[in-house]
């Protein structure tokens, strides 16, 4: 005879059991990967996806920063006003050109390079254009004043301040005698900046890119500045531009 065990309570019906899953043979339960930076402890362990580098920000666009040439230009310092003409808009100069003190007001219109609303960008940009044209002799000993303006204008890495800037130092080369061979001690402020962006040119395919006639192609423009500047900076221009710009390749001596 059987004896029931004390205790024992009634069976429970089979209808009440959950089934248990069966896992297939082979199976493995799949681990969350976790992300950890480089060069520690974390990304040597198992299932530890390393997080790439940052982004350097080479091509990243700088803040600007208030110019002395918005200042002095709300305060009318300068002699100049708007003319509407029937090809667009110019300059109507208040006072003659070759009498303006190119000390004082050159270095001014070329720190409104950074501008990039309307009327100081127009102002700063066909000023410097038309003192250019007039300035003869009293560009050059201005030249070491340029510098930092010009600089600070390619800093800002905005496409459209930098087509600016390089149509400027293209006008300013062929400005006046010795002044592009006066631009070369200033090549180490000028060039890295144009290093960066000398190979950034538009892939438009079988397509017509418009920015060639209307000059705005970042990379055709840096080329012709580089070549301006050899041509017009003597014998130790081209060493200099090689030092900056490596992938540089001359335009006289080939």
């Amino acid at each position: 005879m059987v004896v029931e065990e004390a205790g024992c309570g009634p069976a429970k019906p089979a209808g009440n059991r959950r089934p248990q899953k069966q896992e297939p043979l082979g199976h493995v339960k799949k681990t969350k990967q976790q992300v950890s930076d480089g060069f520690t402890v974390k990304a040597m362990m198992k299932n530890t996806v390393v997080r790439g580098p940052p982004l350097a920000g080479a091509f990243k666009e700088r803040p600007t920063k208030p110019t002395a040439f918005r200042k002095f230009y709300e305060r009318g310092d300068f002699p100049i006003a708007i003319e509407h003409d029937t090809k667009g808009n110019r300059i109507a100069w208040k006072v003659e050109i070759e009498k303006l003190d190119y000390h004082y007001y050159l270095p001014l219109f070329f720190d409104g390079l950074c501008e990039m609303t309307f009327p100081y960008e127009f102002f700063a940009r066909q000023g410097i254009h038309d003192m250019l044209e007039h300035g003869e002799n009293k560009i050059l000993p201005v030249i070491p004043q340029l510098i930092i303006p010009i600089k600070n204008a390619l800093s800002l890495r905005n496409r459209q301040v930098i087509c600016i800037t390089l149509k400027v130092l293209q006008h300013l080369v062929v400005s006046a005698d010795m002044v592009g061979e006066a631009l070369v001690p200033y090549y180490r402020q000028i060039l890295p900046v144009l290093n960066i962006f000398k190979n950034m040119n538009v892939n438009s395919g079988d397509g017509i890119d418009y920015s060639q006639q209307k000059r705005e192609n970042i990379g055709d423009l840096i080329q012709e500045t580089l070549e301006a500047f050899e041509r017009y900076g003597g014998e130790t221009a081209y060493i200099n531009i090689k030092y900056m710009i490596p992938t540089y390749q001359s335009c006289i001596l080939n």
